[in-house]
């Protein structure tokens, strides 16, 4: 397989995988282990939850894989079962009462200052990202990095479209005020 051009790659992991080859399989997790993960982490708070998405998504990947339309971009079918993951992950939390405190976030200070979280590295924003409530963090990443609209944010996570807009708001507060609390300096430059 190796001498093959990536073109060829992609359909012959597919086919291993739909018959249960386990070194298909291994092959098609570590060629998309990078991009996958890269997804999981923007919606968890550590790496170890990350990792329980990207594990989680790639057993939903191998299970049905058999619905994957090879028409279409297999990244955008796997970043779009990640997602429905980290979403089911966040639904179970939710319903198990792990959810953090989201009146501690609600805390924060409001801040009229402008968006200084534009102009940082993309795994600064990464580490702000995962300080948010799960429930900001979830409504920023669908809605600021994924493009979800507002009224497919709400079905997807069962909220309505105005909790949608209020999470999103309060999550780029709170983005703000973890930029102050962390990166001063770079903060006051960016608002000068």
């Amino acid at each position: 397989m190796a001498d093959r051009p990536q073109r060829d790659a992609l359909p012959d992991l597919v086919a291993g995988c739909l018959r249960n080859h386990r070194q298909s399989q291994e092959l098609l997790y570590r060629q998309f282990y990078g991009f996958a993960m890269s997804v999981c982490m923007r919606y968890a708070p550590t790496r170890d939850s990350a990792l329980e998405v990207l594990n989680d998504g790639f057993l939903k990947v191998f299970t049905r894989l058999d619905q994957y339309d090879s028409s279409q971009s297999f990244k955008s079918w796997l970043r779009r079962i990640m997602i429905n993951t980290a979403i089911d992950q966040y639904r179970q939390e939710t319903r198990h009462g792990q959810q953090s405190d989201i009146e501690r976030a609600e805390q924060l200070a409001p801040s009229a200052e402008p968006d200084a979280y534009t102009q940082l590295a993309h795994e600064d924003l990464l580490t702000l990202v995962q300080q948010l409530s799960p429930a900001y963090r979830l409504v920023f990443n669908l809605y600021a990095i994924d493009g979800y609209a507002h009224d497919e944010i709400a079905d997807k996570l069962g909220i309505s479209v105005g909790s949608s807009k209020s999470n999103l708001a309060r999550a780029r507060e709170n983005l703000r005020n973890l930029l102050k609390q962390h990166h001063p300096d770079e903060y006051a430059r960016v608002t000068r």
